[in-house]
């Protein structure tokens, strides 16, 4: 199966989740998404080439623009796996799945500058500060972004 990239409305529905990889990467289907979304004008509150796509982006050795012209010119998901694949770093398959399953289990928690911030947003959210992964409050914020529009 090779779907076909969507084109979301990020003003009107969440990207897809970090969770969701491409290849073994994570984070690169809501990159992806950001990327698309910012092309079209249709970014709403998110950032692309935040640093959150960051991490993916030093992780494989290459930089925002260079994603964005491989988003451009792919039609599926698949296409940027293959980007990924042939593109900046080599990486084995054990090595992304070894950085995809670090960086989906961090949490700003262990991190003295960001800890403070994201026990306020973790509260905000309903979600245990000590439990919670970047990931599940990423998905909890989109969750609460978009039902607190919903009519």
């Amino acid at each position: 199966m090779n779907p076909p990239i969507l084109d979301l409305d990020l003003t009107k529905q969440p990207p897809h989740s970090p969770r969701e990889r491409i290849d073994g990467f994570a984070i690169a289907s809501r990159t992806v998404d950001k990327c698309r979304a910012s092309i079209a004008g249709k970014l709403g509150a998110y950032h692309y080439d935040c640093p959150l796509d960051n991490l993916l982006f030093s992780f494989k050795g290459i930089n925002g623009a260079q994603f964005k012209t491989a988003v451009q010119a792919a039609k599926t998901y698949e296409n940027i796996g293959v980007w990924l694949q042939a593109n900046g770093t080599k990486k084995t398959p054990a090595e992304i799945k070894a950085w995809s399953d670090e960086v989906e289990a961090g949490s700003p928690m262990k991190n003295p500058e960001k800890r403070a911030f994201f026990i306020g947003e973790c509260k905000k959210l309903g979600l245990e500060p000590e439990k919670s992964t970047t990931f599940d409050w990423l998905e909890a914020d989109d969750l609460a972004s978009f039902k607190s529009n919903a009519v």
